[in-house]
């Protein structure tokens, strides 16, 4: 049993009092509950009123305001009911209202605790304030207080909460296109790579297992020499050693995330392609620098290419030049550079497609890296490359051509700017519309509450009541309350009764004030004092 009113009471808690709280909340909160309580408290207690009201009020208030974040429209009901009799608590209201109109959600919540706060607050006023202002000036100074207080606090407050939850869904959503439209280009990347690699298969594939076949049938013929018969074997090595990286080429482009650096022609590949070209008749050295490093597939793919396409424009453009191949290990980059001597003029055509050169710059610059290509000093060829350890392919941006466009925008049908203008507005218009109808109930009231001298004057000591009664205006309470005690005191048994004079005095702080009394029906006083405001 102790475990479940355990198990409650920690609920309770948690629904008043939502985190997390951590030192930043738990020091901002209760140095802002400590100062509302002190402000609260001690303007609400200002006169004899002793600690005990002071410490009840501010302790009223700090709760109230620790309670605003998890019980939004109880901390607003409480700070209404203590606004209503407790001028210090108006601050309270308005930052109660604020964290309402940010909280509540519903509008049927909201209207039912903004509507249920003014209703109490304004039952408060009247119980404590009925006696000195007349019912409809109470009633028109609590809608324009409740107007200015409550409301407007909590519309600006309502409209920070949506303008901030609209920002958010807006991020949310531009960042689910942007990955959308990321997995499309990868998608359609990889329909293309497939397409590419299943060509590649069906005609590459056949042409150069029909080059093996045959090369490997004049390997075993008896009618070729020697040297035609190595020469053979180097063809049917180099048909082998082609099929070999049509299928790692092949498997790369299926799939992107995977890929053996040696059977998609990595840097372990570049010994076997300069021995290749040693068994050919040509002289190749490769020299190795620098600490080795591991290499993405892609890196060492492009150091294969960068090699591969140098040694094969070397043989068609300058058969029987030494070349040169080194792999130069820089803190940052790998350095590809090959470098072939003047070769022997041919007259015979080099077959050529051109866009070698052009696919390798294209390469390297995905993984970021460059490629220079033009004539060595000695009249020879030199291409090299930078390759960064780092690189891995470029990555999808939006500018990328490959990209679908971007839907177009549609602006949300809700804005709440547009409505939390309108009803700034509104409020703006009520409190302008109560204050002219309290200007004129003042001037009705001031009206109601004058006495000509003249009139004074003409009222006799002994005078029937009733014959008075009906010359006199209906008087004030809310203008006459505060000078009933200034003046010398009143017949014993009599019944005053108060009004201003139409002649007041040139100072400010001082008014003139009339004073009539009665007893068993006939006038028996008549009394102008001066009383100080």
């Amino acid at each position: 049993m102790s475990e479940r009113i355990m198990s409650g009471a920690r609920t309770v808690v948690a629904r008043a009092l939502p985190g997390p709280w951590g030192r930043a909340v738990v020091l901002r909160e209760g140095l802002a509950a400590l100062l509302v309580g002190l402000v609260s408290g001690g303007l609400g207690a200002v006169g004899p009123a002793g600690p005990v009201p002071f410490a009840v009020i501010g302790l009223g208030a700090a709760v109230l305001f620790l309670l605003r974040r998890g019980l939004p429209g109880l901390a607003l009901v409480g700070a209404a009911i203590g606004g209503g009799t407790l001028g210090s608590w108006l601050p309270l209201l308005m930052i109660t209202s604020w964290s309402a109109g940010r909280r509540i959600t519903r509008a049927r919540d909201a209207v039912a605790v903004f509507l249920g706060s003014f209703v109490l607050m304004t039952a408060v006023s009247l119980l404590t304030d009925l006696d000195e202002m007349p019912l409809p000036a109470l009633l028109g100074v609590g809608v324009g207080g409740f107007l200015l207080l409550a409301v407007l606090p909590a519309v600006f407050g309502r409209y920070r909460a949506q303008r901030r939850t609209l920002l958010i869904a807006l991020q949310e959503r531009n960042d689910q296109l942007l990955r959308e439209r990321a997995m499309i280009a990868r998608q359609a990347r990889l329909r293309e790579r497939h397409r590419i690699a299943q060509d590649m298969h069906d005609s590459l594939g056949h042409q150069l297992a029909l080059i093996s076949v045959h090369t490997g049938a004049l390997e075993v013929d008896r009618t070729l020499t020697e040297g035609q018969r190595e020469a053979v074997t180097v063809l049917r090595q180099a048909a082998v050693g082609a099929m070999r990286e049509l299928r790692g080429v092949v498997g790369l482009l299926r799939d992107e995330s995977t890929g053996d650096p040696q059977e998609a022609g990595g840097v372990g590949e570049i010994e076997r392609l300069t021995g290749a070209s040693r068994a050919a008749g040509t002289e190749v050295t490769l020299t190795r620098t620098g600490e080795v490093r591991e290499l993405t597939p892609a890196t060492g793919h492009a150091a294969y290419r960068i090699v591969q396409e140098a040694l094969t424009n070397a043989h068609k453009h300058a058969p029987g030049a030494p070349i040169g191949v080194a792999l130069r290990y820089e803190p940052d980059a790998l350095l590809v550079e090959v470098v072939n001597g003047a070769g022997t003029p041919t007259t015979a055509a080099a077959v050529s497609g051109g866009q070698g050169l052009t696919g390798l710059r294209e390469r390297t610059r995905l993984l970021g890296g460059m490629l220079h290509a033009g004539p060595a000093p000695d009249g020879g060829y030199r291409l090299a490359g930078v390759l960064p350890y780092d690189g891995s392919g470029s990555p999808v941006t939006d500018d990328d051509p490959d990209l679908p466009a971007a839907p177009a925008e549609r602006l949300p049908k809700r804005r709440p700017a547009l409505g939390c203008a309108v009803v700034v507005a509104g409020v703006l218009l009520s409190v302008l519309g109560l204050l002219l109808w309290g200007g004129v109930k003042f001037f009705e009231s001031l009206d109601r509450a004058t006495l000509p001298d003249t009139r004074f004057e003409s009222f006799r000591i002994g005078q029937a009541e009733t014959e008075i009664r009906d010359q006199l205006p209906p008087g004030s309470n809310l203008m006459t309350s505060s000078y009933r005690d200034a003046g010398p005191a009143a017949p014993a048994g009599t019944a005053c009764a108060w009004f201003m004079s139409d002649h007041q005095p040139d100072q400010l702080a001082s008014t003139k004030v009339s004073r009539l009394c009665f007893r068993d029906g006939v006038l028996v006083e008549k009394v102008h004092y001066r009383a100080d405001d």
